[in-house]
């Protein structure tokens, strides 16, 4: 990482791209289908019963229509599956299947072993310390005025 970015916003997205090309990269030469960080995103955020498109267009900020084209590309590979809602013959639920659930998990452990060299790199508390800070409650995003 370059570390060019000044602020902390930027720091986050350099951080974020780090840890996606080694996964991606890492899954990649496993053998796995390559997948987008938008397609990697709605494995991260659904629920283990299933989740609406809707539902997932909003906790990954894209649009519905994204996150439709998303959701579609991802059952295409197999990995994803809809289901009717038992709660509401209305609504879609959109949920993992065997095979992406056997993904996701090797997605986890391939995740766990990025963290430990990362550990190697800047040392274990450093790493324990950027977990301990980022699971802080940090409230509702501030309204503020710039001078």
């Amino acid at each position: 990482m370059s570390h060019r970015a000044a602020n902390l916003p930027q720091l986050f997205a350099e951080s974020r791209r780090w840890f996606e090309d080694a996964l991606f990269a890492s899954m990649e030469a496993a053998g796995e289908q390559p997948v987008t960080s938008t397609q990697a995103a709605v494995f991260a955020r659904l629920d283990p019963e299933g989740t609406t498109v809707s539902e997932l267009s909003r906790r990954i900020g894209v649009t519905r229509q994204t996150a439709h084209q998303v959701v579609h590309a991802l059952i295409g590979m197999g990995l994803l599956e809809q289901t009717p809602d038992p709660d509401s013959a209305r609504r879609i639920l959109i949920r993992t299947t065997a095979e992406g659930r056997r993904v996701h998990e090797r997605a986890q452990a391939t995740i766990a072993v990025i963290e430990s060299v990362l550990a190697d790199r800047i040392g274990a508390s450093a790493v324990e310390a950027l977990r301990q800070t980022l699971t802080v409650d940090w409230g509702e995003s501030p309204l503020v005025t710039a001078p």
